[in-house]
């Protein structure tokens, strides 16, 4: 017989993301933090080769992103709009956990099982800070997948890339309920 744990399933039926904007300070401290960077690294991992690594963005490198956003969007020759919106995710963050992938080379553990367990830590960090009762967001952009930006601005590798960018903080306001998928429409019983 299992042994539920009704609180959690209850979190995991009531999540949701809060909207970056609405994210102000106080933020996590280091010290708050460890425990969520530990839970998104008990990420699942085949072959346990650990395809993601932490960058925390404090408020210095957050202004210094949003400018480096201004400089690679005019030399991509993004639209205006398409910079601010860019830009935003990190002028007004005052804290963000970029999620790294790090492909790994395996014999056994194809690239693209690495990308989704890149993808659980990213939802692992942004449950855990939920869970501890901040407000968190998960977010990617046209920077993250800029290799300009990245090699710059986080250092990255050739064989790096961003698997998301965890903004963390403090909600300021909520955000109203939306839809939620149809489980019956997107499901499908299988018993032969």
């Amino acid at each position: 017989m299992p042994d539920p744990n009704p609180a959690a399933m209850a979190f995991l039926l009531s999540r949701r993301s809060r909207p970056a904007k609405t994210l102000g300070l106080p933020v996590p401290t280091r010290d708050e933090l460890r425990p969520l960077l530990t839970a998104a690294g008990r990420s699942p991992d085949h072959g346990k080769l650990e395809p993601w690594r932490f960058i925390v963005l404090e408020r210095a490198a957050l202004e210094r992103l949003a400018s480096l956003v201004d400089k690679r969007g005019a030399e991509l020759n993004r639209a205006p709009e398409d910079i601010a919106k860019a830009r935003s995710q990190f002028s007004d963050g005052s804290l963000a956990i970029a999620v790294i992938e790090v492909q790994k080379p395996s014999e056994k553990i194809p690239p693209l099982e690495q990308t989704y367990s890149a993808g659980a830590a990213c939802l692992a960090l942004l449950n855990a800070a939920l869970a501890s009762g901040w407000g968190a967001n998960w977010l990617s952009g046209w920077p993250a997948h800029d290799r300009g930006f990245v090699e710059k601005g986080l250092d990255l590798a050739p064989h790096e890339r961003v698997a998301g960018f965890i903004h963390i903080g403090t909600e300021r306001s909520a955000p109203p309920e939306r839809p939620r998928p149809d489980i019956g429409a997107i499901t499908t019983w299988m018993s032969e």
